[in-house]
């Protein structure tokens, strides 16, 4: 199993990882129950509460990986929830590209990168989870494990048991296809109407799959089926 070391208090645990990886040459995972710079998708922000919620990151070699980059996305997405669903024993979704959603409120969000340490190629993957938060004061879309699924959870066994299942699962090799398949099972809103919001205009449209290169099918009610990369259209919900 790849080291896990705590930090009392970071700013982002993607940044503060490179430090670990440099040190001791291997994969390696940190988190914090308190960080206070963490960072999104897109230089969107992830503010948490202290002793509230999770911050973890894990840096795992490139070339361990057989698979492209929006296929690990998918795949570390897929691990998370697939986690997730276990340990509460709910229903739990993606949604495209990487957030959990549980009963329609995301609890999870993902920054994925690539950094070069030492001359090798790196995938930092930074998880932030809501796991004890109850107050989402100007945050509708926003919830926790302990909002949405009335459990809750000792924050140090928690992270314990979802880097035990991390570094399980990433042991086990996927095909493409098979990461396709068990992300796009889980795809939340997938082949429902819904409403999406595109260049400030609105329509709906049913979301049908996202493919290996990372693109979102969606069939619009006026535009037809059209592939999508983040950013590029919202699904309002």
């Amino acid at each position: 199993m790849f080291p896990l070391f705590y930090l009392e208090k970071c700013s982002s645990t993607n940044d503060e990882i490179l430090y670990f990886v440099k040190e001791n040459r291997l994969p390696s995972a940190i988190y914090t129950f308190n960080q206070i710079n963490g960072r999104g998708q897109y230089g969107n922000t992830w503010k948490t509460n202290k002793d509230r919620n999770l911050a973890y990151s894990i840096a795992l070699k490139v070339r361990d990986f057989q698979i492209s980059g929006s296929l690990f996305n998918f795949r570390t997405a897929s691990i998370l929830r697939d986690f997730i669903a276990k340990l509460t024993k709910n229903s739990v979704e993606t949604k495209w590209p990487n957030d959990i959603i549980i009963n329609g409120k995301k609890v999870s969000g993902m920054l994925i990168e690539k950094q070069k340490i030492d001359g090798e190629d790196y995938y930092i993957a930074g998880i932030g989870i809501n796991v004890l938060q109850t107050d989402f004061s100007g945050l509708p879309k926003a919830g926790s494990i302990l909002t949405q699924t009335q459990q809750r959870f000792d924050l140090e066994d928690f992270t314990a048991k979802l880097h035990t299942h991390f570094c399980a699962s990433f042991q086990n090799e996927l095909s493409a296809e098979d990461i396709l398949e068990d992300f796009n099972e889980n795809l939340f809103r997938k082949n429902q109407i819904s409403v999406f919001e595109r260049n400030g205009v609105r329509q709906n449209g049913i979301i049908k799959y996202a493919d290996e290169n990372g693109f979102l099918w969606i069939e619009l009610e006026k535009d037809g089926l059209q592939k999508f990369n983040n950013k590029e259209i919202e699904l309002l919900y």
